[in-house]
């Protein structure tokens, strides 16, 4: 378990138990990238599947009010940082001879498709699912496979205040009405599709960006209630 939080990462690989360690490394730093990589191999043996999930929202503007720094800053830990932790993967993976998986964090909403005002978290988003693709065909010759999901809407309250819970909740509930499968995602929604990805049960299955969104993207402005006013558009609700 990597976190940029030591405390974080130390509960976690509680939680987890058995055979789990924390490490502490900022995923942006090159250095600490590679040294957190040679830590695993040295305590398990290998490295056989990554999961490559940093990320932030940033800021929310219009493009022309977006600070250069607040967009080179999301670029740092969204993008940069998957660059990073592929690399490190890769050259571990291929040194040992090992035929893993690593799998990259996405997002239905910003990387398949747009969000007014996230121009920062958008383009990264899309920058994933390109890394992505470019890295499977690299690295398939090795036997290695690389792999991006792309959630929706899903109900955690990681890194909301307490104060702030309730009324996010009630408003992430709000959206279940415009997914199609009627149900906001869970984090073990999330995590099974991980699981899979990792195993061997996907081993035939690279450079995918798997939707992970009850729909979402399916939706298209004549779903949309305005819509209405145009009886001749096929709905779907």
């Amino acid at each position: 378990v990597l976190d940029l939080d030591a405390g974080r990462a130390e509960t976690i690989a509680s939680t987890i138990g058995d055979k789990a360690i924390a490490i502490t490394a900022d995923v942006t730093d090159e250095a600490a990238v590679e040294e957190a990589v040679a830590k695993v191999v040295s305590v398990f043996g290998r490295l056989d599947a990554v999961f490559n999930n940093a990320g932030i929202s940033g800021k929310v503007a219009p493009v022309h009010e977006l600070p250069t720094q607040d967009w080179d800053n999301i670029v740092r830990i969204n993008l940069r940082s998957m660059f990073l932790v592929l690399k490190a993967s890769v050259k571990a993976m291929i040194a040992a001879g090992v035929e893993g998986s690593i799998v990259n964090m996405g997002s239905s909403m910003a990387g398949w498709d747009v969000l007014a005002g996230g121009a920062g978290y958008a383009s990264t988003k899309h920058g994933v699912v390109g890394l992505t693709r470019v890295a499977a065909l690299d690295v398939a010759p090795y036997g290695i496979r690389v792999n991006a999901i792309c959630p929706g809407v899903i109900e955690t309250t990681l890194g909301v205040p307490a104060a702030d819970k309730a009324q996010y909740l009630a408003g992430v509930q709000r959206f279940a009405d415009r997914i199609p499968l009627r149900r906001i995602g869970q984090p073990e929604d999330v995590a099974a599709a991980v699981a899979f990805l990792a195993s061997d049960d996907a081993r035939h299955v690279t450079g995918v960006d798997w939707l992970i969104d009850g729909g979402q993207t399916l939706q298209s402005w004549a779903n949309a209630p305005e819509a209405a006013a145009f009886p001749n558009l096929r709905r779907t609700r």
